[in-house]
């Protein structure tokens, strides 16, 4: 469903990402993980068709994102860590007004759920302003799921939630990829992404520094056997870093 071969973005002489090739299959979770600053964020947004790639290909459920752009970013739901929502519609209006954006027929049979699923049914009526950061961060991510991607791509998807609303949202990743979508999520949180992703892609300073499932990065480095998946992570990067 996802296809990456040799993603590579520069910002004049500075190279963000550097050669990453991966792949999400219908079903799996991959979990996007490093520091600050590794590249995380630029390759999500190459991926949901916001930024270009100075070189490599995406392929989004068979489209190239490059050459068939529409179909690809049709395919897809991007979901940034920051909402951007529309002032002066409601959470209903920005529901409905996605539905005619991507030709949603059967919008009156999923909003109900949909609002059920994500707990706005009793702000259907509000304007973004009377949302809580939380409450806003959902609404996004409903806009996200209303089409029924093939492809989801989530930065940092729980911010704002309070406990409740990180367990529903767990269970609304791990819903999602078990009816077949194909899953990224980059977070800090490693305790979400253990629970999860099926595989980890491990990125430091544009570059990535482990990909597989967490037993294939533990077995390519057996010193790391028995430890934490805050230990791998931590030794991983901070390798890398004296490397360089």
């Amino acid at each position: 469903m996802i296809s990456v071969r040799e993603l590579t973005k520069l910002y004049g002489d500075f190279t963000a990402v550097r050669s990453i090739s991966f792949d999400v299959a219908a079903g799996e979770i991959l979990g996007l993980v490093g520091p600050n600053g590794a590249g995380k964020t630029t390759t999500l947004r190459c991926l949901g068709g916001i930024i270009q790639p100075s070189a490599g290909t995406i392929a989004i459920a068979g489209h190239d994102m490059r050459t068939d752009s529409i179909a690809a970013k049709h395919a897809l739901a991007f979901i940034p860590d920051e909402p951007h929502l529309f002032d002066y519609l409601s959470v209903e209006e920005h529901l409905r007004f996605i539905a005619r954006l991507y030709g949603v027929v059967d919008v009156e049979t999923r909003l109900p759920v949909l609002l059920d699923e994500l707990e706005l049914s009793e702000k259907k009526r509000a304007l973004p302003g009377e949302l809580s950061r939380g409450m806003r961060q959902k609404l996004a991510i409903a806009c996200g799921l209303l089409h029924d991607p093939s492809v989801l791509i989530l930065d940092e998807p729980l911010t704002g939630l309070d406990p409740g609303g990180i367990r529903r949202m767990r269970q609304t990743i791990a819903g999602r990829a078990a009816n077949g979508s194909a899953v990224i999520l980059s977070s800090h949180l490693l305790n979400l992404v253990e629970e999860l992703c099926t595989k980890l892609l491990v990125v430091r300073q544009g570059e990535h520094v482990a990909y597989g499932t967490i037993d294939e990065i533990i077995q390519a480095h057996p010193h790391l056997l028995g430890q934490s998946l805050e230990d791998v992570f931590l030794a991983l990067t901070s390798e890398t870093k004296a490397a360089g």
